[in-house]
């Protein structure tokens, strides 16, 4: 037999899905006439403008009020521009100018050009607060490490992407600032009592909740007083206690990706996962960017299964998916704001910190460190490279590259290496320590950048960020431009 009908609609009505490639599979497009609430768009679902705009006409064609979300954070996390990165510079970046009003301009800009694709959800901002140093997921993409500065970035990247007619989702809740372990792969731990949260990692959620966010996307971390073994994302007590009864909030709240460890491993699958995820008090389930029909029906399955055997109340289902629905429905009486040209280039250079002396690097070599990129980041281009003019660039690998190396080929030339993270990344240390020892070197850091300066460097420059907008501004203050 076949599912009941209803309940497979129902079920669909509550999942944000995702297709390969930039063209909508007929599934993928099938299954919004059929009730799946909408889709998430990935790096992989875009080539062009234009191809975005028939993307969302081909979905909108499925399902009038479709949900077509998309990770576009400016700064390290870009879809639109993951082939060459974002013109805009990150949250960190934003956070180091402190300028309430250049953050609701940036998003506003961000806002109005996924609203001119036909985009409706943008997954962001990051509101964690980012108070680890060796913190693998955030980083730069948070507004910074002092709650009070977060929260008031947090509500303005909130009031400007919102004024553009797109619904911000902030994440991710309750703060994945303090973890050392990425989500995407196991369960982080963020072992302290609710009263540490209030004070450390909430303030960003009660600002964003004010300012009337129309989505909150849950964390795939475990705070063992509040949520016990299993993740933030399949607990009541953070996502219906915490976030709506203490925090008011009354919008849709999203889960993370339940396809990454976080979840999945802690359910034992997606199905499963999203079964408790819509107890616990989600509404609207991103399922992960690799999905097909198979995995959809299969988590439809597992919902109407577990609301036909009474795991899962039918109430609650209904309530996730009107919701859900109230997301799709929401349009904001956008009032179009001129960006000025060049906004996200200036807000880069507004945030590049020196410290030391950067004057006379004339035709240096520049050395790029290697850096992996989480997930959620991507394969993204970074560095100085697209902006130099008159010097040569390298790569090296720390812990591979030996210094005595580079030294041969700068020659009597300065040496400026960029890297991401240096600080925590093995055997990067050793190798610009080593480096400065013997050679003038400058140090530029478009990474998180933690407390550690690289002793013998002639320079430290910090970018707060590796998008294409921070990498301009880091070579146009060492007067690489040309």
């Amino acid at each position: 037999m076949g599912l009941d009908p209803g309940l497979r609609r129902l079920a669909l009505g509550t999942l944000l899905a995702a297709y390969p490639g930039p063209v909508p599979p007929d599934w993928a497009v099938d299954l919004l006439g059929e009730g799946l609430a909408g889709h998430t768009l990935f790096g992989t679902n875009i080539h062009d403008p234009a191809q975005v705009a028939a993307t969302t006409a081909a979905l909108r064609a499925g399902r009038p009020d479709v949900i077509v979300a998309i990770d576009e954070e400016g700064g390290d996390v870009t879809r639109l521009a993951h082939a060459t990165g974002s013109p805009y510079p990150g949250n960190a970046a934003l956070g180091a100018v402190d300028d309430v009003t250049l953050t609701r301009q940036v998003y506003a800009a961000i806002g109005a050009e996924l609203a001119a694709l036909g985009i409706t959800v943008d997954l962001a901002p990051t509101v964690d607060v980012n108070t680890a140093d060796e913190n693998p997921v955030i980083g730069t993409r948070s507004f910074g490490a002092d709650p009070a500065r977060v929260a008031a970035h947090s509500a303005a990247a909130v009031a400007g992407l919102q004024s553009a007619g797109v619904a911000a989702c902030a994440k991710h809740f309750p703060g994945h600032g303090a973890t050392v372990a990425d989500s995407h792969h196991e369960l982080p731990t963020v072992d302290v009592p609710p009263a540490v949260l209030r004070e450390r990692d909430l303030p960003p959620f009660a600002a964003v909740v004010d300012a009337g966010v129309r989505a909150i996307m849950t964390a795939h971390i475990r705070v063992p007083a509040l949520t016990g073994d299993g993740p933030a994302t399949f607990s009541r007590a953070v996502l219906v206690d915490l976030l709506r009864r203490e925090y008011g909030f009354t919008g849709t709240v999203i889960t993370d990706a339940l396809e990454m460890k976080g979840a999945a491993l802690a359910a034992g699958g997606v199905g499963p996962a999203a079964v408790r995820a819509l107890a616990a008090g989600a509404d609207l389930l991103c399922i992960g960017a690799k999905v097909d029909a198979g995995l959809v029906e299969q988590v439809v399955e597992e919902v109407v299964g577990a609301i036909q055997t009474g795991r899962l109340d039918r109430a609650r289902v209904e309530e996730a998916a009107a919701r859900a629905a109230a997301l799709a429905a929401w349009r904001a009486g956008a009032v179009p704001t001129p960006t000025p040209d060049g906004l996200g280039y200036a807000a880069a250079l507004r945030a590049v910190r020196v410290e030391g002396d950067v004057t006379g690097l004339t035709a240096p070599l520049v050395v790029q460190v290697h850096a992996t990129s989480t997930i959620a980041e991507g394969r993204v281009p970074w560095g100085l490279g697209p902006h130099l003019a008159g010097a040569e660039e390298i790569r090296a690998v720390a812990g591979e590259t030996a210094p005595e190396e580079l030294r041969r080929l700068a020659g009597d030339r300065p040496i400026v290496l960029v890297g991401r993270h240096l600080h925590r990344l093995p055997g990067a240390r050793e190798l610009v320590e080593a480096l400065a020892a013997a050679h003038p070197v400058t140090v530029v850091e478009m990474g998180w950048p933690g407390d550690w300066r690289p002793a013998g460097a002639r320079a430290f420059v910090t970018t707060y960020g590796a998008s294409h907008a921070n990498g301009r501004a880091a070579a146009q203050v060492l007067g690489l431009t040309g």
